[in-house]
């Protein structure tokens, strides 16, 4: 086999790369616009006057009434017209994490007034939902009657009845969830609207002594939501997750103290997750602790806290693929653990990732894991890379969220999208004619669900865009929720955050004034998105191409350069989205390293590899390297 690595002068090196490939990036602003805007779609009661989604109408405006509570408000979850409770609160807990951590990022895009109304739409809704300190609302609606039917919201004739949780019918992964969402809303609204702020707190202690003192399984009392949404990890997380959530929110050392002396017992320092959803909150539990270990809140707690840490730092490997027990990917990258709605993971799992490595990052601290340690940065690199598939970065070049690129779901498995706008024709749809005239259409969704991140692909990288395919296409408000902050993240750029400090979101402009174009997004060349400071550079560009049976193959060659003035040894390379050979590198484990015939790079000195494949430039990001 030819020997393509070779190390060359910088002076070459300089003409060599003269000509860069280069690959458009993603709009970060405008998805993030768009992920903000689907929840106006799935907004239940009346509606606002600044309503932007006007293909919708008031719906479920009688909710409570045969309970004697006013009910109307909230959100649909999904493609269907039930207000469920628990994957609610979460939806608004990640919602308000996102606006925590960067809510000046979605004030730099305009975005942020939109999304502390998202935010708002929730929490009154939640309020109402909760008339008594231990009695809580956690379902309006039931799956079985309201998927018998297919009807616009505005039409609907199923069962609105209410279920609720109480002393005698307990559920203390509901109440403790929404006591989160609480929490973390009341640090959303603290400087621009203090009383509702302190309301929502106070919601929140009370939702937290009721979860915590009248204990069991939300599905236990309410059950009709068991076909739906099982808590299957039971109330354990939500408990740990409510008691973080408060203690960030009021800084009170009863919440510190309860997360020290419960944490073995509860299992926030015994689980190692792979995953976090709107079920399990472990991992959250876990990343949220460990940003108070490291801004030194931990006091007598701090071994137990370190335990806490471990196990996020377990999570963060084993999604980049440097753990002891790695999470599944498809071919084309993306984050693998079901075919139902599989996306859910992806997002939320990808911003429990986006906000550690900024917290290493203020820390200064690099992720160790069993496989090698991990910079900050490549956390963030693996991050975008699953918005990037995302938005059409995949094999199949389609973007999971409706609306964004040029290729994306037509047929949504959604009641409100797939059926004739209200204000269009207000002709009743009945509840199995919905399914004849409208649910069995094999045409485009007559109103456009802007910016539903949808199910998603199978294990394979495969999507069928088809309305009664609801495993892949139907969308879900807890998808869109961490989407937000990962996307108002990226949008602001690489540059340097601290994390650590305490954010709280500046009062966003009026309404009235018009919101600034997003900035455009420039041409960037694939490679490590590393600090100016970093002493590796890697660069690549595309030398030729050819057509072959049909397929076009591009020759790329990637220039990795030693920038310090030591000798680079140890050097490990991530490189994804690779679909086809490659020379010059030598695979070790999960990770590429130097061929045999070269064991360092030495000062200004640089390396060659070269591969081949049928697709835009694959990711290199540098892992882990040594300087001697």
């Amino acid at each position: 086999m030819e020997k393509f690595v070779r190390v060359i002068s910088m002076a070459p090196l300089l003409l060599l790369l003269c000509l860069p490939f280069a690959l458009a990036g993603h709009d970060y602003g405008q998805a993030l616009s768009k992920s903000i805007l689907f929840f106006e779609a799935q907004r239940s009661g009346f509606l606002p006057r600044n309503q932007r989604v006007t293909w919708r109408s008031n719906s479920g405006l009688y909710d409570g009434k045969a309970n004697g509570v006013d009910l109307v408000g909230g959100y649909y979850d999904a493609g269907d017209n039930v207000k469920f409770g628990l994957p609610m609160a979460f939806t608004v807990t990640m919602m308000s994490w996102s606006i925590i951590e960067y809510g000046k990022q979605m004030a730099a895009s305009g975005e942020l007034g939109h999304a502390m109304e998202a935010v708002k739409w929730g929490t009154d809704y939640f309020i109402k939902a909760h008339p008594e300190p231990n009695v809580l609302y956690g379902e309006v609606g039931d799956g079985n009657t309201d998927h018998y039917c297919w009807q616009r919201p505005e039409d609907m004739t199923t069962n609105r009845r209410a279920y609720k949780i109480s002393p005698s019918n307990p559920g203390s992964d509901l109440a403790g969830e929404t006591a989160a969402a609480m929490a973390a809303a009341s640090i959303v609204f603290r400087r621009s609207n203090p009383a509702y702020s302190r309301e929502l707190l106070r919601h929140a202690y009370q939702l937290f002594d009721f979860a915590d003192k009248y204990r069991g399984k939300y599905d236990s009392s309410i059950t009709v939501a068991q076909k739906y949404y099982r808590s299957i990890s039971g109330y354990n997380d939500e408990l740990l997750w409510a008691a973080a959530w408060l203690f960030q929110a009021s800084n009170s050392q009863y919440y510190l103290d309860y997360l020290g002396n419960n944490g073995d017992s509860l299992g926030g320092t015994g689980w190692g997750m792979t995953e976090f959803s709107w079920d399990v909150k472990y991992s959250g539990v876990q990343t949220l602790v460990a940003k108070f270990l490291m801004q030194g809140k931990a006091g007598r707690h701090t071994a137990v806290f370190e335990k806490y840490q471990q196990k996020a730092e377990y999570f963060m490997c084993s999604c980049v693929g440097k753990g002891s027990r790695n999470v599944r990917k498809t071919p084309g990258g993306l984050i693998y653990r079901q075919r139902w709605n599989n996306m859910q993971f992806v997002t939320s799992s990808s911003f429990l990732i986006t906000v550690y490595s900024d917290y290493l990052t203020s820390s200064r601290r690099t992720l160790k894991c069993a496989s090698g340690n991990v910079a900050p940065n490549e956390l963030l690199s693996f991050a975008k890379s699953q918005v990037d598939y995302i938005l059409g970065d995949n094999p199949r070049a389609t973007s999971y969220m409706v609306g964004y690129g040029n290729n994306y779901p037509q047929q949504v498995h959604h009641r409100a999208s797939s059926i004739v706008s209200y204000k269009k024709d207000s002709s009743f749809v009945t509840c199995r004619g919905g399914y004849a005239t409208w649910f069995s259409r094999k045409a485009s969704d007559p109103n456009l669900l802007t910016g539903a991140i949808v199910g998603g692909p199978d294990a394979y990288d495969n999507f069928a865009d088809q309305r009664d395919n609801y495993e892949q296409t139907e969308p879900a408000t807890y998808n869109n929720a961490p989407l937000l902050g990962i996307l108002a993240r990226l949008h602001a750029g690489h540059g340097g955050y601290n994390q650590l400090l305490p954010v709280v979101p500046t009062q966003p402009k009026s309404a009235a004034l018009p919101k600034p174009k997003a900035a455009p997004v420039p041409k960037v060349t694939p490679a490590t998105p590393a600090p100016s400071s970093s002493p590796i550079a890697i660069s690549q560009r595309k030398t030729t191409s050819w057509i072959s049976k049909g397929v076009t193959y591009y020759r790329y060659s990637a220039i990795v350069t030693n920038k310090s003035a030591k000798t680079l040894t140890n050097l490990k390379l991530s490189v994804s989205k690779l679909y086809g050979p490659i020379w010059g590198l030598t695979k070790a484990g999960n990770s590429y390293v130097f061929p045999s015939w070269i064991n360092s790079l030495p000062a200004g000195k640089s390396m060659e590899f070269i591969y081949i494949h049928s697709a835009s430039p694959a990711n290199v990001l540098v892992s882990s390297y040594s300087l001697a």
